[in-house]
């Protein structure tokens, strides 16, 4: 499917995504990655969702969010409790959604001006 831009030049938006991809201006991404209005980071992490440790969640948490969004894959997964401990302490919320909704709502959020985050498990 295909995004269209609000009005986000500069910004880093998603334009698209599909079973196997996400694309970010334009730019398809084939592995994880994490999106935030500024910067992106591809291949965040090489584990799939069973494997993922504290050190993702850690990495997370240090990123500048008011809002921070988890897509989990083509369906939705929550992860382990534990591994939430680093945002717990950083006082900081996860909302985790199946990829696509995550790749909608983060646009949603970026064109509202919020400082939100976005990482993918694809």
């Amino acid at each position: 499917m295909k995004l269209h831009l609000a009005q986000n030049s500069g910004r880093y938006a998603f334009t698209g995504y599909g079973d196997d991809y996400v694309a970010i201006n334009e730019v398809r991404h084939r592995a994880s990655v994490i999106v935030t209005p500024t910067q992106v980071f591809p291949q965040w992490t090489e584990a799939r969702f069973d494997t993922l440790t504290l050190a993702e969640f850690e990495r997370l948490a240090a990123l500048e969010a008011e809002v921070l969004l988890f897509g989990t894959g083509t369906s939705l997964r929550f992860p382990a409790p534990e591994l939430l401990r680093p945002l717990i302490a950083q006082n900081r919320g996860l909302e985790v959604m199946d990829t696509r909704a995550a790749c909608r709502t983060y646009n949603i959020l970026l064109d509202e001006g919020r400082k939100v985050a976005c990482a993918l498990l694809l």
